[in-house]
């Protein structure tokens, strides 16, 4: 079941999308913890109250919906760099993969780089995924960032995925040779090139191509 793109869209397009597809239970549910995160967006105790939330969010609204949910938490609750830090390392792969969507919401700059680098670590494909978005297309330095296109190739991910392909690999000439070299060595391996290489080496080759 496919789910909201939380990290490519506003604020207002999630908070408008969930009142119109939640049940009204899981509608009543998801303002009063957005209103709670906007009201003590600071942590109290060990555990802020709207981290609590975010824990239940799946239970509460569905799966389909949580994503959306918790960005929307975060976004309430003003959560700063130290505490989607705090959320991402200590939450689980859901609560992870929530904390990735709401970075372009909430971090102007590169502070929060190191969840991004961490996320494309693992072989979570639905985490290296959350980690591509409008985040990463801002501030994920160009090393990273073709290793991370690379990652989507050997794990699957669809290069689709990686919001800002088409700007930031066009004409990239490091990433075309590391593109090839990758290709060649699957080929020379026995295995198939995944179709997505040759559409993301198309973008990092076009402008030489219409130089030549």
């Amino acid at each position: 079941m496919t789910q909201y793109p939380a990290a490519q869209n506003s604020p207002d397009a999630l908070r408008d999308h969930l009142d119109t597809h939640l049940d009204p239970a899981a509608r009543a549910w998801f303002h009063q913890a957005v209103a709670e995160a906007a009201a003590h967006p600071g942590a109290h105790g060990p555990i802020s109250v709207w981290e609590l939330r975010l824990a239940e969010a799946a239970r509460r609204c569905g799966s389909r919906h949580a994503d959306a949910v918790r960005v929307l938490i975060l976004h309430a609750a003003r959560a700063d760099t130290a505490a989607l830090t705090r959320v991402y390392r200590q939450g689980t792969a859901a609560e992870r993969r929530a904390v990735l969507h709401a970075l372009p919401h909430l971090v102007p700059g590169p502070d929060a780089v190191a969840l991004v680098e961490d996320a494309l670590r693992t072989n979570d494909t639905r985490l290296i995924t959350a980690a591509l978005g409008p985040y990463a297309a801002r501030h994920l330095a160009p090393h990273a960032w073709r290793h991370a296109v690379l990652k989507c190739l050997f794990t699957g991910v669809p290069v689709d995925a990686v919001a800002g392909l088409a700007e930031r690999a066009r004409a990239d000439a490091e990433l075309a040779r590391m593109l090839a070299d990758f290709a060649a060595e699957r080929t020379a391996a026995g295995r198939p090139v995944p179709s997505g290489l040759h559409h993301v080496l198309a973008l990092a080759t076009a402008q030489t191509r219409e130089e030549s």
